[in-house]
Parts: C-alpha cells; sequence; structure tokens
C-alpha cells in the first residue's frame, strides 16, 4: 500500500487518482501508525513552505517521516513536497525542513521578466542514471506549478535540471528518498512512467 500523506495542504486527489488509474492500491495517512504501515509514501504539497512543515510537525508526522526514509522506506516528494524533504526554503526563513537531502529553495528571480509563478509545461534534463526517471529521455516535457525550485547541496543528488530563467533542480534521487518539482500525477504519459517507477521501485524490482 502507498500511503499519501495529509497534512492539508497536499493535492491528495489528483495523486490518489493517478495511482487508481495505475491499478495500485492506496490511502490518505495522515497518523504515525498510518505511515508505519505503508510499503511506501508519497509526499504531496502545494502552498508555502513554513505553513506545511508547522502543520506537519503539529500532526507529529515529521519524526516518523524521516525514521521511515532512514529505515529504506521509499519516499517521493512532489512539488512543494520535494522541497520540503531538503533543509530550509527561502520562502520561510528560520524553518527547518525534513533535511532529508542537503540543500534549500530559492525563489525564482524577476530579473528575466518571467511571469511567476512558474506555471505549465517546461522540459527536464536527465543528469544521471535515475530508477525513478528510468525510461525518460531529455526533452521530455512536465507540468511545473511554483515560485520556489531546490538546489541541491550535492550535486550527485540532482536526477534532472529544468531551466525558467534560472537553472534549477527538477528531480532529486539518493537512495529511496526521490523528488519531483514538477507534478508527475499531471504529466501525461511520461508523468504515469514516472509514478510506475516509483511504484516498482516500492514494489522491490528496481
Amino acid at each position: 500500500m502507498i500511503g499519501v500523506i495529509d497534512y492539508g495542504a497536499g493535492n491528495l486527489c489528483s495523486v490518489r487518482n493517478a495511482l487508481d488509474a495505475l491499478g495500485v492500491r492506496s490511502a490518505t495517512v495522515d497518523t504515525k501508525s498510518g505511515i508505519e504501515a505503508a510499503d511506501a509514501l508519497i509526499l504531496p504539497g502545494v502552498g508555502e513552505f513554513g505553513s506545511a512543515m508547522k502543520e506537519l510537525s503539529a500532526r507529529g508526522l515529521c519524526a516518523v517521516l524521516k525514521s521511515a526514509a532512514e529505515a529504506g522506506v521509499p519516499l517521493l516528494g512532489i512539488c512543494l513536497g520535494m522541497q520540503m524533504l531538503f533543509e530550509e526554503s527561502e520562502e520561510s526563513p528560520g524553518v527547518r525542513g525534513l533535511a532529508l537531502l542537503p540543500g534549500r529553495s530559492a525563489r525564482f528571480s524577476d530579473k528575466y521578466g518571467l511571469k511567476i509563478p512558474h506555471m505549465g509545461w517546461n522540459s527536464i534534463t536527465p543528469l544521471k542514471e535515475s530508477r525513478l526517471l528510468k525510461g525518460i529521455s531529455a526533452g521530455s516535457y512536465m507540468y511545473f506549478v511554483h515560485s520556489y525550485y531546490v538546489r541541491c547541496g550535492r550535486r550527485e543528488d540532482a536526477a534532472a535540471g529544468a531551466s525558467y530563467g534560472d537553472d534549477f533542480d527538477a528531480a532529486a534521487e539518493r537512495g529511496t528518498v526521490f523528488g519531483c518539482q514538477f507534478h508527475p500525477e499531471k504529466s501525461g504519459s511520461e508523468g504515469f512512467l514516472i509514478l510506475k517507477n516509483f511504484i516498482e521501485i516500492a514494489e522491490g524490482k528496481r
């Protein structure tokens, strides 16, 4: 069972609908026991970094999430959920992320004259051999909605890059911790392939 984490700021329905379409059993989880019962976890997210981390903490989910990830339970962060896997965000100074991966989020620069948030389809470029992005070619288009983006603290953690004025890390991967700044559940057949790859990782096939 894949647990889709509910902390009051997640895009739960579209993620679960995508998993249903792939024939995968999932459940919305918002307790320690629910997280511990899952074979893999998805941390979706929309909204503001500080508020999301505050709510995750208020529900007592930070420690159990970190313990699960450190024990090797596959964890996929999507959009804000990816940013929360890292240490901090320029959006909410002084607020600590889950710190499962080193790095931080920064806001897109206004100097390029581009509309912020970055919203719509943009191409990505895989940066390394990746279990999550297996079968995804350079130039594949994914759907983004975000004003802040991750800068991985270790370049080897960056699984894919993209550009919107600023170059940024569009996906991250280390061990069984994965992140997508884009929304795979809204990115057509290639996004569904990424979700399928994650499911196969959870099933021990990758």
